[in-house]
């Protein structure tokens, strides 16, 4: 397959904007249509292709999200490398607001999604100690760092089933656990890639505290995208920065996923 893209994007639709030369293309899957058209551009002398998650115009909460189709777009473009980017709750004081984390391991707290491209005949039991890609992830902390950005370069993200957010119950149990930040769509994004020998990275944008926190106000979701906006600069610099570093022709474990997955 001739690649169309080295180099995937899932985020909102602010940004479009990162491409230069972008065109639009619909990619039908056997899962069925992605969240949107993916537009395919140019970041930094890299090919890139971009999908909105969530559609562009914000249409599909996080359980309705067809993860499959998604990330099997990529794939078909021949996309090896894949940036995550997304708001996230911090559950731990020292992961402030506005500070970003560079996730290293994923607590999955959702039920009924498809998540996974192996429903048989053959039984695929692929390995998912470590979550995110081993090289994409010190390029990325390396890349927020560069832009004076407060980064954390590990966490873990619990990704909760949504679309509502957590009691304040809920909030305290994921807190005590020591997991870091809160989410609802890195699962099963980032384990999708995996199955499909995709390099996967998230990076986490602390949009506010989680309600477990003592003190902490309930948050609203107009309050998170708002964040969300103020950031999207840093977070548009961040992701032209990761991509501009990635080796796009080297190898990664990531690629040989299922060289032990199959008897």
């Amino acid at each position: 397959m001739e690649s169309v893209a080295e180099i995937g994007v899932f985020g909102g639709s602010g940004f479009y904007s990162l491409l230069e030369h972008p065109h639009e293309q619909w990619i039908e899957t056997p899962y069925g249509l992605p969240s949107d058209s993916v537009h395919l551009g140019d970041i930094a002398g890299r090919r890139v292709a971009f999908l909105p998650r969530h559609g562009r115009d914000h249409r599909f909460p996080p359980h309705t999200i067809n993860y499959r189709a998604n990330i099997y777009a990529m794939k078909s473009l021949g996309v090896k490398w894949i940036l995550g980017p997304t708001a996230s709750g911090s559950l731990a004081k020292a992961y402030k607001p506005g500070s970003m984390v560079v996730c290293d391991q994923v607590v999955d707290r959702t039920w009924g999604r498809k998540d996974t491209f192996y429903d048989g005949p053959r039984t695929t039991h692929v390995s998912f100690a470590d979550p995110y890609c081993p090289t994409l992830r010190p390029i990325a902390v390396a890349a927020l760092r560069s832009l004076d950005i407060e980064t954390h370069e590990r966490g873990t993200v619990v990704v909760v089933q949504g679309p509502r957010f957590s009691t304040r119950a809920e909030s305290k149990w994921f807190q005590a656990q020591g997991w870091e930040v809160i989410n609802m769509t890195q699962y099963p994004e980032c384990y999708l890639a995996r199955e499909l020998e995709m390099c996967y990275v998230n990076v986490s944008l602390v949009t506010d505290y989680d309600v477990g926190l003592e003190g902490v106000p309930p948050v609203s979701h107009v309050e998170v995208i708002e964040v969300f906006k103020r950031n999207n600069e840093r977070i548009r610099k961040a992701i032209g920065t990761i991509v501009e570093a990635i080796p796009v022709d080297a190898d990664c474990s990531c690629r040989h996923a299922l060289e032990t997955a199959r008897l």
